[in-house]
């Protein structure tokens, strides 16, 4: 990625933020930190070899293997974001700089899926005219059919500028289905910063997670509801980043941090006032705090049934999470570090 760019203007919208509904408590288990070459380790996924992928601030993409040993297997020059682990062992990476990529883990060698999404619901084809350029590509998943899915979490910025779309507040992401000739189609638009994706356990639908519209909901792909969406889990009071699906059936949710009260109360105010915090130094901004915070949702009721949650000095802002072999895997913006700690237990009752 190339050097700092100049920080970009705004232009905000009133926005009336949704209300907050709390979820159980939760206690954090012992975390262990695998420390990694490099900041920002942003999303975290395994494959079938037990390895686990990440991709950091610079660009790298880095295989950890069960032992801790990391290894730099590609650059991708750009910012890799979320991450999937597809059928044929390919890692497909979200890239707010490079589109949607797929990295070949053995030779390292990446390839341009695509670069572009539709303008205004017409099709897109590889870099076509009627395309417009992928800002920031987000997460992605494949179906059991190979199908592969992806977010953008808003058409305005890229990820150095993430805090520029929640202060905009105007709702440009996207949800996409990338086709077998290399067409994008879009499936779901004006989301309120489109991040996490995954499917179900038995492939009826998409889960995506909305971070500024604090929501997850689910995208039928199956039965009498198939091409529409439903709600999961609402009101929620932090901001869901990239969510992934458990052994047990369960989506597991990372929190990057809780609701900010100050840019909830400026958010449905003259949007004037978000332009003149915008220009003020970062430390004068609203902040968000560090936590270690990830819920476990039932599929179908939506309702909160297990997770983890509290302070830990040498990590927090979790972005990321799966599991493997009993335990749960936390990514983060950071740090320069992945945790792990002991999976909570499913809560049914």
């Amino acid at each position: 990625m190339s050097a700092a760019r100049a920080k970009p203007a705004i232009n905000p919208v009133r926005w009336q933020p949704p209300p907050v509904q709390p979820l159980p408590e939760f206690t954090l288990p012992e975390l262990t930190l695998v420390p990694m070459p490099g900041h920002g380790p942003e999303d975290v996924v395994t494959d079938a070899g037990g390895s686990l992928w990440t991709g950091l601030v610079d660009g790298r993409i880095v295989r950890l293997t069960p032992d801790g040993e990391s290894t730099v297997v590609a650059d991708t020059g750009g910012r890799p974001l979320g991450l999937h682990v597809a059928r044929d062992g390919r890692v497909l990476i979200c890239d707010s700089y490079r589109g949607l990529l797929a990295l070949d883990p053995g030779s390292g060698e990446l390839t341009t899926l695509t670069r572009t999404v539709p303008v205004d619901g017409v099709g897109s084809q590889g870099c076509a005219p009627r395309g417009r350029p992928l800002r920031f590509c987000s997460n992605v998943t494949e179906t059991a059919d190979g199908t592969i899915y992806f977010t953008e979490s808003t058409s305005d910025f890229h990820y150095e500028w993430f805090k520029a779309a929640i202060f905009e507040a105007r709702g440009t992401g996207g949800l996409y289905r990338l086709n077998a000739d290399g067409g994008v189609e879009t499936l779901v638009s004006g989301l309120y910063f489109a991040n996490g994706l995954t499917v179900t356990d038995d492939g009826s639908a998409l889960v995506f997670a909305e971070t500024q519209g604090r929501r997850l909901s689910k995208y039928w792909l199956t039965g009498p509801q198939a091409g529409t969406v439903t709600p999961l889990a609402r009101h929620l009071p932090g901001m869901p980043d990239n969510i992934s699906t458990g052994g047990d059936g369960r989506i597991w949710v990372a929190f990057v941090c809780p609701v900010n009260k100050p840019a909830d109360w400026l958010a449905p105010r003259s949007p004037a006032l978000r332009k003149l915090v915008w220009k003020l130094p970062a430390a004068l901004q609203p902040d968000m705090p560090s936590e270690v915070w990830a819920v476990a949702f039932d599929p179908d009721s939506g309702r909160a049934v297990g997770g983890i949650r509290g302070k830990d000095p040498r990590f927090g802002q979790v972005t990321g999470v799966v599991e493997r072999d009993g335990r749960l895997w936390l990514s983060t913006i950071g740090s320069d570090a992945l945790a792990h700690c002991a999976l909570p237990e499913w809560s049914p009752s």
